[in-house]
């Protein structure tokens, strides 16, 4: 072939897996790992190449909502609904390109391997200036053994892996000559049985796909050393009504008392605290400044709405809740038999583990405003891991 460095470049990323075998109530391509989802992870590989013309990503239509929430920010087109196998849900995305009269390159990338190298990325790319069809791939090194105890010579043996590249018409002819069988783990398969060579392009760096969650806990490692830990502080103040109550909100759980606070919503200081504690780690201002209380659509509004908002604003920057600590200051009402039905609530709202969220109470002594029982004080940090370099 001769040189088309030229040509477009076209990313396919496969996407509409259920990840059973790692685990999870969601497909592994969904669950976070260093502050993102996997998926996005991935994604950012290829989003940081300029020579990459266009993206497009094949989902199980019943993870919609969670696909839409891997890219969050990220202008993406459609995705693309994949099939019931690997090899029908490619079938799709090539599809959606069959149309075009132009030659160019596809690569077609698993979501499960979010350590691709760029430096891999473009050999691959240049790789399809001379071949029709290449592949990332490893030589094995380790000892290989059947399960009848015989010995295979690993000499010649490769570990393929992803993205594979290939001239569009070479893998789309492929796959219709081969449309009524299912019988193909990846896409190079479909090119050696056409009896076309597939050309092996050396990975230089670690690419391994994530199946388990052994795979899950070394991916945290991997991905997680990028991170800066940044931490926020929150302090709130809210007097009592003096019209008689049956309780008062803190930390979104109604304890029983003889009064209730005062304020523009539910007045659960302590929430408002902590959603203060979260803006300020990711400089974000304060919750007045994003839900001003002179806005009446806030009026008596529930306060897990502003702490769900600043956890939105967390992700958004693909960014992960360390832990949450909260100080409810006050002389009544007890706030210790309470505390572990707070963390849990604190938990459903954030998606923070319980373990990460710690819920204490004191008193001023009966000193000051909240030691004459005129109303309750809370402070709260939080602390935040987000991905170096980002300045989203």
């Amino acid at each position: 072939m001769s040189n088309t460095t030229t040509l477009p470049v076209k990313v396919l990323i496969a996407a509409a897996g259920s990840g059973s075998r790692c685990g999870g109530d969601i497909p592994k391509q969904y669950q976070v790992v260093a502050g993102k989802p996997v998926l996005r992870h991935t994604l950012e590989k290829f989003l940081s190449l300029p020579e990459i013309d266009e993206i497009r990503v094949i989902i199980n239509p019943e993870d919609a909502e969670a696909y839409h929430a891997a890219v969050t920010g990220v202008k993406m087109a459609e995705p693309i609904h994949g099939g019931n196998s690997r090899k029908n849900s490619v079938y799709n995305g090539l599809k959606v390109f069959s149309d075009s009269q132009d030659d160019f390159k596809i690569l077609i990338h698993d979501a499960a391997r979010p350590f691709v190298s760029p430096q891999d990325i473009h050999a691959v790319i240049a790789a399809l200036d001379t071949h029709g069809a290449v592949t990332l791939a490893k030589p094995v090194s380790d000892t290989l053994r059947h399960d009848d105890n015989g010995m295979v010579d690993r000499n010649g043996f490769w570990a393929v892996q992803t993205p594979q590249g290939f001239r569009f018409q070479t893998i789309w002819s492929a796959h219709q000559a081969l449309k009524d069988r299912d019988d193909f783990t990846d896409d190079t398969a479909l090119i050696t049985d056409q009896g076309d060579a597939v050309h092996m392009v050396e990975t230089s760096a670690q690419n391994f796909k994530i199946t388990t969650q052994d795979d899950m806990a070394m991916a945290e490692v991997l991905l997680g050393s990028g991170t800066e830990t940044f931490t926020g502080q929150g302090f709130d103040v809210h007097a009592f009504d003096d019209a008689p109550a049956g309780a008062v909100r803190l930390c979104g759980i109604d304890v029983a008392h003889d009064k209730k606070l005062k304020g523009h919503s539910d007045a659960d200081v302590a929430m408002h605290a902590l959603t203060d504690a979260i803006l300020g780690a990711i400089g974000a201002g304060d919750i007045g400044q994003h839900f001003p209380p002179s806005d009446d659509q806030w009026k008596g509004k529930d306060s897990a709405y502003f702490l769900q908002e600043a956890v939105r604003m967390v992700h958004e920057k693909g960014a992960k809740i360390a832990n949450m600590d909260v100080t409810i200051i006050c002389e009544a009402p007890k706030i210790g038999p309470h505390k572990e039905a707070m963390r849990e609530r604190l938990s459903d709202i954030t998606g923070v583990a319980v373990n990460r969220i710690n819920v204490k109470a004191t008193t001023t002594e009966q000193l000051g405003f909240t030691g004459r029982r005129e109303g309750i004080a809370a402070q709260a940090i939080a602390s935040i891991r987000i991905p170096m370099h980002n300045d989203a």
